[in-house]
């Protein structure tokens, strides 16, 4: 299989030391819009690094990322950019006669006059109001294909086809217990993604309703997570799996929760208050005149960056599947997740959780497509493939992932 990734920053470099490691990868072709960037996620594999070449690439250009579908003869398109550049991406794989992998989907807008009601454009239409050319080429578009989402979707497949006989709820639900020294802020993934995810109405599926939206950080709960990390209070948050899961899984609601933190919501807050959440460029005073530059890119700016944080990081991150339903007509109970501890993700593969744990799910994909376990055309979500695959190939990458029984 020959990749085209696009995106080498955290998430990205992860995947290319995950990818590295196995051997269904023919080539991949790592590209970035700063070309040093990828070059040092190429160097950074080392003696692994011979099936790997670095070129520069901007995302936002659909006929340059054709082009370079085209002439670097890949199978597949991996989308490791932030949301912005779905589009472009999407679409260059389609005219390119390529399949495609990302980790999210396209944006959202709010409704215009009861955006804590209704939804406006949801996450992810755009791509599925295309569906149809792309079974009609008989390509692929697997989306939503990370942790969250992604892993988590197959967790609900999986609790669906071998869990429960009836599911009343599935709700994701992420948590950490992660620390960086030297930092009063200093978020563990793209602050771009963050602030669009949180600031957005939060959806909510039932099935007697649809979808439809909340005020942002609703209904907070405390949720008890694994492996040390302890209660941790969740809120809603806007995310795709529930735009995907009632899609392909029968559940009677679905809804999405992170565990933020008052002090984390709070900074959040006063960020829209100031207009600072803005993706629309102002005009500021510039060296050499005025320029225009967008007030979120500012804030990412002069944050650190996610991917130098690991060596100052200390804990674990959590995402998984709570699922509760019945089971041969006694109530159950479930919560399928997948943890992953900093100081081993940092050792093994000097990437930190966060990202890493990111990172593994579309390498598993890939695989899984390039050996013919996973295949279909369209636009799909995880959750309308063959979960035990992707569990058991996900196991075997040395990251395993638990069951815990709730009641």
């Amino acid at each position: 299989m020959r990749v085209l990734l696009v995106g080498a920053g955290g998430v990205g470099t992860a995947v290319t030391r995950i990818a590295a490691r196995r051997d269904f990868l023919t080539h991949m072709v790592v590209a970035d819009y700063d070309l040093g960037r990828a070059e040092a996620a190429v160097s950074a594999l080392g003696a692994r690094g011979g099936r790997f070449t670095a070129r520069r690439l901007d995302a936002s250009d659909e006929d340059a990322v054709r082009r370079m579908l085209v002439v670097e003869r890949c199978d597949v398109l991996l989308n490791a950019t932030d949301p912005r550049f779905v589009m472009p991406l999407f679409q260059a794989s389609l005219e390119a006669g390529t399949h495609y992998v990302d980790m999210a989907m396209s944006l959202s807008e709010p409704h215009p006059s009861r955006p804590y009601e209704e939804c406006g454009v949801k996450l992810g239409d755009e791509q599925f109001a295309a569906a149809g050319r792309w079974t009609e080429a008989g390509l692929l578009a697997l989306v939503g294909m990370g942790v969250e989402p992604g892993l988590s979707d197959v967790f609900a497949r999986y609790a669906a086809d071998e869990l429960f006989d009836d599911i009343e709820e599935i709700g994701i639900r992420d948590g950490a217990d992660l620390t960086v020294e030297g930092f009063d802020f200093a978020p563990s993934f793209s602050i771009w993604t963050t602030i669009e995810e949180c600031l957005n109405p939060p959806v909510v599926y039932e099935k007697d309703r649809g979808w439809f939206t909340t005020a942002p950080f609703s209904e907070p709960e405390v949720f008890d997570f694994p492996e040390g990390i302890g209660p941790v209070e969740c809120v809603n948050v806007e995310h795709e799996e529930v735009l995907l899961i009632p899609r392909w899984v029968d559940a009677r609601r679905v809804t999405f929760k992170y565990g933020l933190g008052d002090e984390f919501i709070a900074r959040l807050r006063t960020l829209h208050a100031l207009g600072l959440d803005s993706t629309a460029k102002v005009t500021v005073p510039g060296g050499d005149g005025p320029v225009r530059v967008s007030p979120r890119d500012v804030v990412a700016a002069c944050l650190p960056d996610p991917a130098g944080l690991g060596d100052r990081m200390t804990g674990k991150t959590c995402a998984g599947t709570w699922v509760k339903g019945t089971k041969d007509g006694t109530p159950r109970e479930v919560y399928l997740y997948h943890v992953v501890d900093n100081e081993w993700s940092m050792s093994e593969y000097g990437s930190q959780a966060v990202v890493w744990q990111t990172a593994v799910n579309p390498v598993v994909a890939l695989e899984l497509l390039a050996s013919g376990a996973w295949s279909g055309k369209g636009v799909l979500g995880p959750e309308a493939l063959p979960p035990r695959p992707f569990l058991d190939l996900l196991t075997e990458y040395g990251s395993p992932w638990g069951l815990r029984e709730e009641i």
